[in-house]
């Protein structure tokens, strides 16, 4: 008998040993790239001209392309929050930047790093967090096995002083787009063995405005220096991209890897913000609006050889980015979770069809909007349409555009649809009320934010 229990114990040891093997063999890994501060038209793949992102493109050609993807907030700190928990950061009360001190990502919530690594996931950061600089709200507190980068909300891309690897200040003397690229090719070859999540955090290409001597030189026949900086530093980012890529490449973990690529938010373009020379073209508004300026943004998804190269024109929002990362990972979503993200991968494989959401909602201080089908309802920011840069001008009446045809937000149908302004006001009020108020304040449409801008360096 006692030879018997030894010989099931042994089994039992390789049963549980092949079903981990399975278990990391069926785990893709997962590469989450947020850019700062990127205008909608500053990526080849969006119809950009005059900046070439050869690397991004190619991603984007790998995988697909949303025309209508979205983030939840037109700020950085909020939209992170979002994708970090998967839900609308309204619902508790990450509203606005956090200035320091205990604001940050609740405790409460639980990150997308904490239930990948509850998976088996090695999980990393490189770049920026913004989610809190208290040590109880450090990235790896909130579930990142390794750190490199900064707590706050920018950087100087120059400065040795102020980067981290771990809770260690480290003296990084590479301008900090190579850094955080360089940094997630070491992790990818370090753990090339076992499923990892890596969300690669760019501070690129929020201000300051700063950009190498030589990637400078490249883009010496755009004049305004202005957009002649920001066209290096997307440059720099996008080196950066393809380093990764080519890493996933030579590791043969390409086919093997979930790679999903954003924009914090639109653009700043609006005078008020502090502009960083980007274009948001074709959309109206600006990062700091609810106008599609300020949250429509380039969303892309690659995962070759599970995923059809394409586009796909229904809305989407960065918290069904969430949601589809644990389902890659084959983590069963809890329902008291109460994601507001939606598993996209059915969509993507045409297992379903239809809009993965009946309708998307904003609330950013006293703006708002609501996207129901083609329609968007939706109160701004009036600098908008001043032009002062004047704070406390408050928020526009209610109106209505029909996307479909008025992408660019300048036919306003509230007057002749006031029954579809009614019925969208309506949902959003209902929606509205499972938000909490805001744990701090800081509404740019009552108040100029606290960024400060520095002339290009040349």
């Amino acid at each position: 008998m006692k030879h018997g229990n030894s010989i099931g114990k042994v089994l039992l040891v390789v049963w549980l040993w092949l079903a981990a093997a399975s278990l990391f063999a069926a785990q893709p890994n997962i590469l989450l790239i947020v850019a700062d501060d990127m205008g909608y038209a500053d990526a080849g793949f969006n119809g950009c001209r005059d900046i070439p992102t050869p690397n991004m493109d190619a991603l984007a050609k790998s995988g697909i392309r949303f025309t209508s993807g979205y983030v939840t907030g037109p700020y950085c700190s909020p939209t992170r929050a979002g994708l970090m928990t998967g839900r609308y950061q309204t619902r508790f009360g990450h509203e606005f930047n956090p200035s320091g001190g205990k604001e940050g990502l609740p405790l409460t919530e639980q990150t997308l790093a904490d239930r990948l690594r509850s998976a088996g996931y090695m999980t990393g950061l490189v770049g920026k967090w913004h989610l809190g600089t208290d040590p109880s709200m450090h990235p790896q507190q909130r579930g990142f096995t390794e750190f490199f980068g900064f707590l706050g909300g920018a950087h100087d891309y120059f400065k040795p002083e102020g980067i981290l690897r771990g809770t260690t200040q480290v003296s990084e003397l590479d301008y900090t787009t190579d850094a955080f690229g360089r940094e997630a090719v070491s992790f990818i070859e370090r753990n090339k063995g076992r499923p990892w999540f890596l969300y690669l955090s760019f501070n690129a290409v929020h201000t300051p405005m700063q950009a190498t001597d030589d990637r400078l030189a490249r883009f010496s026949n755009i004049t305004d220096p202005w957009r002649r900086t920001y066209a290096a530093m997307m440059f720099a980012m996008d080196e950066a991209v393809g380093r990764v890529r080519q890493k996933l490449a030579e590791t043969g973990l390409e086919n093997t890897t979930l790679v999903m690529f954003i924009s914090d938010n639109g653009g700043p373009t609006m005078q008020g913000v502090t502009v960083n020379g980007s274009r948001n073209d074709p959309l109206r508004g600006s990062k700091r609006t609810t106008l599609e300026g300020g949250i429509r943004v380039p969303f892309a998804v690659s995962w070759p050889g599970h995923l059809k190269p394409g586009t796909f024109d229904s809305p989407v929002i960065q918290l069904d980015l969430h949601s589809t990362a644990l389902a890659a990972a084959g983590v069963q979503i809890r329902p008291e979770w109460k994601l507001d993200g939606v598993n996209l991968l059915p969509f993507l494989s045409a297992e379903k069809t239809g809009a993965p959401h009946d309708a998307l909602y904003w609330r950013f201080g006293q703006q708002m909007a609501i996207r129901m089908g083609n329609y968007k309802l939706v109160r701004y920011d009036r600098n908008v349409d001043t032009h002062t840069g004047k704070a406390g001008q408050g928020v526009t009446d209610v109106k209505l555009y029909n996307l479909a045809n008025d992408i660019g937000e300048t036919k306003d149908l509230a007057a002749v649809m006031p029954d579809k302004v009614k019925e969208l006001q309506s949902k959003w009020d209902v929606w509205n009320a499972g938000n909490v108020k805001a744990m701090w304040g800081n509404d740019p449409a009552a108040a100029r934010p606290r960024d400060t801008a520095r002339r290009p360096r040349n």
